[in-house]
């Protein structure tokens, strides 16, 4: 089990006590799989939603944006009003499953398309989370990496993430600790607000 609550970017931390709004992206072969069954009990731990994206319809990048039909910029309205964002997939291959990859490429649609900039900007200082499962004792770098140079280059704060072997299966009895942990670790961020300082906003490589 891995669990490591870190920051990426410089951050001023002011406390209060709203709650921050939280919702969770999952993508996976398998809907009660084992990254399903551990996001579903951080979920009734959180009170969240869970968006699958397999369930949607959403087409891959098309540089002529060609697609803006489909289910991406209404699901992203519904990220953006959150001020926490999870993404939970399995680990195929050293990279996220097909349909988040998807999501992710699709954000560029918010970094071209401009009537959406102002959008995009929003994604600024929200807190990003990872959960994810395989076979190994620990999320492979190449996995993390992309998530945390995606974080970094949006200006989002990565709170950390939850990784559970499952070459055993999703064992409740084992893994609910590791479940509970990250909901905690979630809920006591979302009693902060945070916002970038000046040397988060020049580590962006371009302006979103």
């Amino acid at each position: 089990m891995e669990l490591k609550p870190y920051g990426l970017l410089p951050l001023e931390i002011r406390h209060h006590t709203d709650m921050l709004s939280t919702i969770a992206l999952f993508s996976s072969a398998r809907r009660q799989g084992n990254t399903g069954q551990l996001m579903e009990r951080i979920a009734s731990e959180l009170g969240i939603e869970i968006v699958d994206l397999a369930g949607l319809r959403m087409s891959c990048y098309d540089y002529h944006h060609g697609n803006r039909d489909d289910d991406f910029e209404p699901l992203m309205r519904r990220v953006l009003a959150c001020d926490q964002i999870i993404f939970a997939t399995p680990i195929y291959w050293y990279a996220v499953s097909p349909a988040m990859k998807v999501f992710l490429d699709r954000i560029s649609d918010y970094l071209d398309i401009p009537e959406l900039l102002a959008e995009g900007r929003r994604l600024r200082g929200k807190n990003a989370y990872v959960v994810c499962t395989s076979v190994c004792d620990e999320p492979s770098p190449e996995f993390m990496g992309a998530f945390l140079e995606t974080f970094r280059y949006l200006g989002m704060y990565f709170g950390g993430v939850v990784h559970v072997n499952c070459e055993s299966g999703f064992l409740p009895e084992v893994h609910d600790s590791a479940a509970t942990a990250f909901a905690r670790m979630v809920r006591d961020a979302a009693l902060v607000t945070t916002s970038l300082g000046a040397a988060a906003s020049t580590d962006l490589q371009v302006p979103l």
